[in-house]
Parts: C-alpha cells; sequence; structure tokens
C-alpha cells in the first residue's frame, strides 16, 4: 500500500501507539490501515451418500477438486457465503446445516470454513469457476486430486464421522514446515 484510501496521501509502515504490529498509517490524516486474513467460505453438499465436488476451471490448482467455496462478500453472512458459492461453482441449490470445519491457514492469510449442506435436488451444473461437477461417493472420492489441504481435511473428518454416525464441529491451523 503506498497512498491512503481515506485521503489520498503517502502512507508509512510504523507501529501506531498502542499497537503491537507494523501498519500502513497515513501521513496526512492519521488513517491505519489494517490488513487482517480474508474467509474462504464453503459447503459440502450431500445427496443421500455422495459429495458433490467441482473441477476447478481455475487457478490456484487448476484442474483439481475441491468443494465449491470462494471468498466471503461484504454484507453476507458465512452461511449466504456458503449457499451463494454453491450456486455459482456448481450452480447447485443447498440447504446448509452446521458448520462444520474452520482451519486457519496464516501463510496465506485466510481463514477456511465448510458448512454441512444438503442438495435440495440435482439440478447441478458447472459454473464459471468449474470445469465440471459431480457427486462421488466415498470409494470414488479423487483423494489425490483434492485442490486443497482444508479440503482434503474435511472430506476425512466427514468419511469419519459418518462411519461412526455422529457429525461434530472440526478446527485446526495448517501450517507450513518452517524451513531449517
Amino acid at each position: 500500500m503506498n497512498f491512503c484510501s481515506a485521503c489520498g496521501a503517502r502512507v508509512s509502515l510504523k507501529v501506531p501507539a498502542g499497537d503491537h504490529l507494523p501498519r500502513h498509517v497515513c501521513d496526512a490524516c492519521g488513517a491505519i490501515h489494517y490488513e487482517n486474513p480474508r474467509l474462504v467460505v464453503g459447503a459440502l453438499p450431500v445427496w443421500q451418500e455422495r459429495i458433490l465436488l467441482c473441477r476447478r476451471a481455475i487457478e490456484p490448482r487448476l484442474g483439481y477438486w475441491t468443494l465449491p467455496s470462494g471468498f466471503m462478500e461484504k454484507g453476507e453472512t458465512t452461511a449466504e457465503a456458503a449457499m451463494r458459492e454453491t450456486l455459482e461453482e456448481a450452480n447447485a441449490r443447498v440447504e446448509v446445516g452446521a458448520m462444520y470445519t474452520l482451519f486457519s491457514v496464516p501463510h496465506v492469510d485466510q481463514v477456511h470454513i465448510v458448512y454441512l449442506a444438503r442438495l435440495v435436488d440435482l439440478d447441478f451444473s458447472a459454473g464459471q469457476e468449474s470445469l465440471e461437477v459431480a457427486l462421488f461417493d466415498e470409494a470414488r472420492i479423487p483423494w489425490d486430486e483434492i485442490a486443497f489441504r482444508s479440503i482434503r481435511y474435511t472430506l476425512d473428518h466427514f468419511v469419519a464421522d459418518r462411519r461412526r454416525g455422529s457429525y461434530g464441529f472440526h478446527s485446526g491451523d495448517i501450517v507450513l514446515p518452517r524451513p531449517g
């Protein structure tokens, strides 16, 4: 960031009074510009014993499979974001249930949230960000082609919870190994 979004003046990177982290601070009006993690929200849509997955038509991880998900927009709840992303990526309507997984992904400044969801019907097709969408039973999930670790962990939890017959909330951190 070079310029203040409030007044247009130059900003400097410094630790504001009462803070402990460097922030972009406007040299003219004093506005402090915080950069916080972004929320990636999605759904785990289920129809009977099968899960709806989308093959990505965009980077990152072009061609790999994922649950329908994306960045939350201003003015929507996390559940609304999960429904919107499912509609955008899979042209599928879902009834959103409980929040199922939450993963902090600090190396990309993101938090990933996935809701359990029930497909309303089988009227779905690939949206603009998907090459294809398909329902998979557990044995046919393309495990080696899952796009992101948060999605892999969510699917792992779902399979284990289904076998147990009880679905709980799962959270964790996805961190890169430290060099050296």
